[in-house]
């Protein structure tokens, strides 16, 4: 039989993600791959889910999403960067971050259109790109003192008549970077300039460090007509398992994305789009203290990756450091971490899996630092094996 898998999808197996999770699993080694939490969110958001299923709020919700959550998006848009967004008109509801790029991407190119991303790129993006038959062209970010970031030139040199969007990730997973004002106004200026699309990816929004400030792209002059702007609960409360997330853009952008998304999931999570709703409204102190929180975690995780031979870049938010393993006598990532298991009993994700050119990024592996205290202290302990054998 050939392969029943449609051929834009055969590049796609199972991701590193499950990969690296299942060989923590198998080998007993501390999972610094995958992106999630080891304690859980603010303690009264959690109790206003249990209490929205045990009042009977387990039905389908409203395809757009609970009003009570689109009205608490809205306030916080408003609240945090000046952005007005309709809850009735405006906002959507998705099943996570990750619905939320695939039904953009699903509902506004065409087959044969172009998408440009920067890589390294979160890999559900790749796969959405594919999903639409359209095609991906990737601007890499490089390190730059200490931090990466992209060429304008690059970028510029990357749009053609067939470019439709730009998904811009900042905070940038994987490597940490935020992007400035000054870089979003070449993004800001090249959207309008060729009447291109924004989606941006802000699940980090929150979780930036050293008082960096996130700029949302949809800030900047003209940029808000051209722009579906895409966050979730996931990472600013400490429930990646929720996956609520949502769009706001103007209401032609919002009309094509539901098209889409009522055909994935329709809706999910009436508990949880209340809990979110209700922590939106009353938990960012203590979003404030993870914040900070994860700024003192990410400070042990440099110090002990810089201590085990490491060359570290320092990261401006989300939760993931960028190593150099020159330094150690590795030049291929997925080599090393599928081999570091067995030589320090950790896991951690090749950061070349993330890239179209894979070679840009052959040499730099992610940690995640959104653990407790102990499990990244062990993981040090071990990962010092490397530099004394």
């Amino acid at each position: 039989m050939t392969e029943p898998l449609v051929s834009r999808m055969r590049a796609f197996g199972t991701t590193i993600f499950a990969e690296m999770s299942a060989l923590a699993v198998q080998t007993g080694a501390i999972n610094l791959g995958q992106g999630f939490p080891d304690t859980d969110g603010p303690a009264a958001m959690l109790d206003r889910a249990v209490q929205a299923i045990t009042s009977g709020a387990n039905q389908y919700p409203p395809g757009p999403g609970v009003l009570e959550l689109r009205q608490a998006v809205s306030e916080h848009r408003m609240a945090q960067y000046r952005l007005d967004y309709d809850p009735a008109g405006e906002v959507l509801v998705t099943v996570g971050a990750t619905e939320a790029i695939a039904a953009s991407v699903l509902a506004l190119c065409e087959p044969g259109d172009e998408v440009i991303a920067f890589e390294p790129y979160y890999d559900s993006y790749a796969a959405s790109i594919a999903l639409a038959q359209a095609r991906l062209a990737a601007v890499t970010l490089r390190p730059v003192n200490g931090r990466f970031t992209f060429d304008p030139d690059e970028l510029r040199a990357a749009v053609t008549p067939r470019t439709r969007a730009i998904l811009v990730n900042s905070p940038h997973n994987p490597t940490g970077t935020v992007f400035t004002r000054d870089e979003l106004t070449v993004i800001a200026e090249l959207c309008q300039e060729h009447g291109l699309i924004a989606i941006t990816d802000e699940v980090y929004e929150h979780l930036t460090f050293d008082g960096v400030e996130h700029v949302p792209l949809a800030t900047l002059p003209g940029m808000r007509e051209r722009t579906v702007m895409i966050s979730s609960a996931g990472k600013t409360f400490s429930v990646t398992g929720w996956k609520t997330g949502w769009v706001c853009a103007p209401p032609e952008l919002v009309r094509a994305v539901s098209t889409v998304k009522q055909f994935l999931t329709f809706t999910a999570s009436a508990p949880w789009q209340l809990a979110v709703a209700y922590g939106l409204r009353t938990e960012l102190e203590w979003v404030a203290a993870l914040r900070a929180g994860l700024q003192d975690k990410r400070d042990r995780l440099m110090d002990g990756l810089a201590a085990a031979g490491f060359e570290v870049l320092r990261p401006s938010g989300t939760y993931f450091v960028q190593t150099d393993i020159r330094p150690l006598g590795f030049e291929d990532g997925l080599e090393f971490t599928r081999r570091l298991p067995e030589l320090a009993g950790v896991v951690a994700i090749p950061t070349q899996v993330f890239y179209d050119h894979p070679e840009r990024g052959s040499h730099f592996v992610r940690f995640a630092f959104c653990k407790k205290d102990e499990v990244i202290d062990e993981a040090v302990t071990r990962l010092k094996r490397l530099s004394q054998g």
